[in-house]
């Protein structure tokens, strides 16, 4: 019987900061697992080191199952992204390795496929409404169906989802990025650019758009009232989600559909809102939710409530996680949407492989496994870089939620 003999941690940073567990086993199977929390990375990359990797020496690759609940009843500290995180490494490096044992592709060990591609939504932005609309028409001419719109409130720099360059980063600088935010401007703003793209581009495209934490459960509810004659695919994080009971007043209030999630590592920090059916869509993912292993218990009670998947799918998750990402996605029955952002030329450097991306759709490998390999040599030209996420300021100076 094989057993794990290696469970290397590797840190890169070809253009932002990945953590990766790789498992090798005494028959020379290796399996990677992404291991990355955007600007707390070195956090889980201690945690894997110094606690987990030495539990792992000498354990059978092939029970998965007994392995998570080992990793995560055994240490008394439960959930929590970084104990999530590090198991969702170690989980998804074991199904790779099963998947290569196996000869097959992760998701034919899930199942198989229950649908043909995996639909995405790509992320439109522009520091004006002119600006935004130009490039939503550019993603729709590359062939995408589904398009997230965020364009700058005029006269702010904290708004949220307007990138630089040609892959929204949001963590680039060595301590946090202060960004002056003002809510009311934004409620003011938004609901008109957005009804600017539904003016040029119609209802034959999906479109989403990203709150991102930043309203109060009232204050969500106007919003949410105020598009629903734009027929938004989703408003995605409303109102910090710690306050499960909040999204009930959202839903008095308004039709426009409710993402939530990406913050959220564990299924009984989205119980509540699955079962009381708060939410339309759930958007925990691979990396930060325990796992393939996890994940799909996440989803199969989301499946008893109608509620669809959504997963978080940013640059701040390695191609490890989107081999998984789509693994998981092609096979669950209530699969929704995924985010879907790619990675910078440099990123591809150091992991080889990708689900493929075609008709505004991914569509997983067919290689063993998840069918990403990791290029040391390639990794070590980019060695890490420590980065934060930026924090907002309302104009009067106070902290508010980024």
């Amino acid at each position: 019987m094989a057993t794990i003999e290696r469970a290397e941690v590797l840190i890169t940073s070809p253009g932002r900061n990945f953590v990766t567990l790789r498992i090798t086993t005494s028959d020379g199977a290796t399996g990677l697992g992404d291991a990355t929390l955007n600007g707390r990375e070195l956090a889980v990359a201690s945690y894997l080191r110094d606690h987990l990797a030495p539990l792992l020496i000498g354990r059978d690759p092939a029970r998965i199952e007994d392995t998570w609940q080992y990793l995560y009843k055994g240490a008394y500290w439960r959930r929590g992204p970084v104990t999530m995180t590090a198991i969702a490494a170690v989980d998804v490096a074991l199904w790779d390795i099963k998947g290569k044992v196996a000869g097959l592709p992760v998701y034919q060990l899930l199942g198989g496929r229950s649908r043909d591609g995996v639909l995405v939504y790509c992320h439109a932005s522009g520091a004006s409404t002119d600006e935004l609309l130009d490039d939503v028409a550019a993603y729709a001419e590359k062939g995408f169906k589904a398009v997230r719109a965020q364009a700058a409130v005029p006269g702010l720099s904290g708004s949220y989802g307007v990138r630089k360059g040609t892959i929204y980063e949001p963590a680039a600088t060595a301590l946090p990025d202060e960004q002056a935010w003002s809510t009311e401007e934004y409620l003011d703003f938004a609901p008109g650019y957005l009804g600017k793209v539904r003016e040029r581009f119609g209802f034959g495209i999906h479109l989403l758009h990203d709150v991102h934490h930043r309203l109060t459960p009232i204050e969500a509810a106007r919003f949410g009232k105020s598009v629903e004659d734009l027929r938004l695919f989703w408003m995605e994080d409303p109102t910090p989600a710690e306050n499960q009971e909040a999204f009930r007043l959202i839903r008095q209030h308004t039709t426009t559909p409710i993402a939530t999630g990406e913050v959220l590592t564990s299924i009984w920090d989205v119980q509540q809102l699955i079962t009381e059916q708060l939410i339309d869509y759930v958007r925990t993912t691979v990396v930060h939710a325990g796992g393939i292993t996890h994940l799909r218990r996440i989803f199969d009670l989301a499946a008893l409530y109608q509620v669809r998947t959504g997963s978080h799918g940013a640059t701040d998750l390695s191609p490890v996680t989107t081999a998984a990402a789509v693994a998981v996605d092609i096979s669950v029955p209530n699969f929704g949407i995924q985010e879907h952002m790619g990675h910078t030329p440099a990123t591809y450097e150091v992991f080889h492989g990708a689900p493929r991306l075609e008709g505004g759709m991914l569509h997983p490998s067919e290689a063993p496994g998840l069918g990403i390999t990791y290029d040391d040599e390639a990794a070590a030209r980019f060695p890490y870089e420590p980065r934060y996420l930026p924090v907002a300021r309302r104009l009067d100076g106070s902290v508010h939620d980024w």
